[in-house]
């Protein structure tokens, strides 16, 4: 069937800051200007969004995205998004999905980790960036032939380590680099924990939440706050990656871990956990190591095999980055977008 142009509405109310804000920006962007696309971005009122997007030549409009007494709100976000006419909406996140109604356009409902899927089920089709995901969904009651699996890509501007000795770093001591919000479910402190029998290493802990003080006093109990550096909410991790030996994820939850992405694009060889989203993606021992949840022991023994070797390390890296181009790059993924739309519409026209 000939092409035709497609009209497409993005719709995220998420917070200010956040790894599904980041790739939201990310995949709004690789998507503007492909041929016959064209979209409009509705988003929370985040000026700083708003305006890298519109800096982007992006179309884009913010709106409050309030609770339920967000009355008004709801109304002039809702009355935009019919204005606009779009063939399909794209919403992200409970709130988006949950403030979205069904209407003269094809509803598709992305989720990014095992949310509760009484936001989601009014929807026409559902996106889950990882296999489990797509499980989750088909488990609660959507139909098979309406769910899709499409992973995210990672930031691939090309940026410069930052100095060795940034963030008063000895430069003769391996540095591991572990970046994510400082959530009980990212597992850090089974990490700290590690530490104690990873000698001499430094860790950079890249992250801001309400678990930070917790995870202060836990390194000072455990003697390694002389070897950790938190560093808070950085936007530079693939810099940090560039100049790290290896980055760790001992997440006990996780829905891709878009994190092993950025990783595998970046050339910094990976060791994580056996949770939902890095146990499916990497090959244990191939893309990178995988280890138990919760297990100081085999955590402590796979940083010291992994820093102990820079052959190993070469060889994750360069197997990872083979497996990234083929199936995550940003070129691939968002061909894999742009081909589920026209099918999604085609679909609905037939």
């Amino acid at each position: 069937m000939a092409q035709t142009t497609l009209k497409v509405a993005q719709v995220l109310s998420g917070a200010e800051k956040g790894g599904a804000e980041n790739f939201f920006v990310r995949l709004v962007k690789g998507l503007e200007g492909q041929a016959g696309y064209q979209q409009k971005a509705f988003i929370r009122d985040h000026k700083s969004r708003v305006d890298d997007l519109a800096k982007a030549g992006i179309e884009v409009e913010g709106f409050s995205f309030g609770g339920k007494l967000d009355v008004l709100g709801r109304f002039k976000y809702r009355r935009a998004l019919n204005a606009y006419k779009p063939d399909i909406v794209l919403t992200w996140m409970n709130r988006a999905s949950g403030n979205t109604p069904k209407g003269d356009y094809i509803l598709v409902n992305r989720l990014g980790h095992y949310y509760n899927l009484k936001y989601y089920k009014h929807s026409d089709y559902w996106i889950g960036i990882s296999k489990g995901i797509c499980q989750h969904l088909i488990d609660g009651g959507m139909p098979k032939e309406r769910v899709f699996h499409i992973p995210n890509f990672a930031d691939e501007t090309e940026v410069d380590p930052l100095p060795r000795d940034s963030f008063d770093t000895p430069t003769d001591k391996p540095l591991i680099l572990a970046a994510g919000r400082l959530h009980v479910n990212k597992g850090f402190d089974v990490l700290l924990k590690s530490l104690v029998d990873v000698p001499d290493a430094i860790l950079w802990l890249a992250g801001a939440g309400p678990e930070e003080q917790s995870l202060k006093s836990l390194a000072s109990t455990l003697g390694v706050s002389e070897r950790v550096r938190f560093l808070g909410w950085r936007t530079d991790v693939t810099a940090l990656m560039r100049t790290a030996d290896v980055f760790v994820c001992p997440s006990r939850h996780e829905g891709l871990g878009s994190i092993v992405m950025e990783s595998w694009a970046h050339k910094c060889p990976i060791i994580a956990t056996k949770s939902q989203g890095p146990g499916e993606v990497i090959e244990h021992d191939v893309t990178g190591i995988l280890t138990e949840i919760d297990d100081v022991e085999e955590l402590t023994g796979a940083i010291n095999q992994v820093l102990a070797s820079e052959e190993l390390r070469n060889q994750l890296v360069n197997q990872a980055y083979e497996g990234y181009q083929k199936g995550y790059s940003q070129d691939y993924i968002v061909s894999e977008y742009i081909r589920l739309f026209y099918y999604l519409k085609n679909r609905e026209v037939a």
